[in-house]
């Protein structure tokens, strides 16, 4: 079971999607009311969005006043459900979800516990999806009856949990069950693929691997050299890093890996071919220089150039996150796919200290601080410097969030959970 969540502005639009109404929807016959709370039963999108309007009107600063959910269990287990049993199934998430308190590592509150099951709710069944399988969506008012707001601070974290809880309180699978028992098997076909390649490159593995049913996707830096991969076979994903033993099948290692299955094979093979074989990722040793020149060049900021990194208020496509720096707290609207990417670079699933990365990474990102020395100008950003850090007007978002993890590791090192330590 995998549940999402997510406060939106758009709360019509979402509205209209989730209720069937939307044009975008080509089978709105395979969508179904579930319930409706805490409002008259049976209105269509635009009466449940005046009410929820209605609900929020005291607090008209709130610019994400609804909470859009996914709740999406596993088909087997809910093959012989009735309306009644997913009603039920939304209570059950609704509470696990409201009963939480988040805290970070020092035991310090970082979201507190919620009401969405004391607020207004629009409950609907989609049966669809492409891949059949029947799941809620849910459109909650920001504001619970009571005039209180529902906090939105890691929300999908405690979507993430509270679908966990659900599933073991049910004796179900949960999806992060499911994905590290594939992981062996996926890490079996990713060997068995270099045993299959006569001669190594990165366009015969990611053959390999599609005759077995999967998707490879290669992350390349700026200077297009291959810094990651992921897998994709149906709805699951795969980073290299989780996959091999002793991190042998990452990007900087993989070469090697097949080097070992094949032992002389490679040259021999390319010298039979006239080719040169492929360099890997991993960089060769070089001559010993000075600390100064070995040190990566990074974009210079002057005051010519402003640093790009205001985001302090909210923008389209942004959502508001907060996070920790030397002993403060900072409020920030961060582009959906960086925080995406920072999620993902960080896993939670993965990492005892993930918030601790995460921290020190959108600190970075947003210039509160700067891994070369204080930010001048306040850390707001936006501000002028001199220093060697910041995001240059060209560099796309994605890139400098990368470079800010970078960073973040090189300063924090990341501690996997005992749990998801292999052999």
């Amino acid at each position: 079971m995998i549940a999402k969540a997510k406060a939106i502005a758009h709360g019509i639009r979402a509205m209209l999607y989730v209720s069937g109404e939307s044009k975008n929807k080509k089978h709105p016959e395979k969508i179904t009311r579930i319930c409706d709370n805490f409002m008259p039963q049976g209105m269509d999108a635009t009466g449940i969005w005046t009410e929820m309007k209605f609900t929020a009107m005291n607090h008209p600063n709130i610019k994400n006043n609804v909470i859009r959910m996914e709740i999406s269990p596993a088909m087997e287990h809910t093959g012989d459900f009735t309306i009644d049993d997913w009603k039920q199934l939304w209570e059950d998430f609704a509470a696990a979800f409201d009963g939480q308190t988040i805290r970070d590592k020092d035991g310090k509150v970082v979201s507190g516990k919620t009401n969405v099951s004391g607020s207004k709710s629009s409950v609907w069944l989609h049966e669809e999806s492409r891949s059949g399988i029947p799941h809620l969506h849910v459109i909650v008012s920001r504001v619970d009856e009571h005039g209180n707001i529902n906090n939105d601070h890691a929300i999908h974290l405690r979507a993430q949990r509270a679908a966990e809880k659900v599933a073991l309180q049910r004796g179900w699978t949960t999806a992060m069950h499911v994905h590290e028992d594939n992981i062996p098997k996926v890490s079996a076909d990713c060997m068995e693929a270099l045993r299959e390649l006569s001669v190594w490159s990165w366009e015969g593995y990611r053959k390999r691997l599609a005759d077995k049913g999967y998707k490879l996707f290669l992350r390349k830096d700026k200077k297009d050299v291959i810094r990651g991969y992921v897998l994709l076979k149906g709805s699951a994903k795969y980073k290299a890093s989780e996959l091999g033993i002793g991190r042998n099948l990452t990007a900087s290692h993989i070469r090697q890996a097949w080097e070992k299955l094949h032992p002389g094979q490679d040259k021999q093979k390319a010298e039979q071919a006239g080719a040169t074989p492929e360099p890997t990722s991993t960089p060769r040793p070089k001559p010993s220089v000075p600390n100064e020149a070995r040190q990566k060049p990074q974009p210079v900021i002057r005051q010519s150039n402003p640093v790009c990194g205001n985001y302090i208020s909210w923008q389209p496509g942004r959502q508001r996150t907060e996070f920790e720096y030397g002993g403060k707290t900072y409020s920030r609207y961060l582009p959906d796919r960086v925080i995406d990417f920072f999620n993902d670079e960080f896993d939670y699933r993965e990492l005892a200290n993930w918030q601790a990365l995460q921290h020190l990474a959108m600190a970075y990102f947003t210039l509160v601080a700067s891994p070369c020395g204080e930010i001048s100008g306040g850390g707001g950003g936006g501000s002028q410097s001199d220093l060697k850090w910041g995001r240059d007007p060209e560099e796309d978002e994605i890139d400098f969030a990368r470079r800010c993890a970078r960073e973040a590791s090189r300063r924090i090192t990341a501690q996997k959970k005992s749990g998801m330590k292999r052999r």
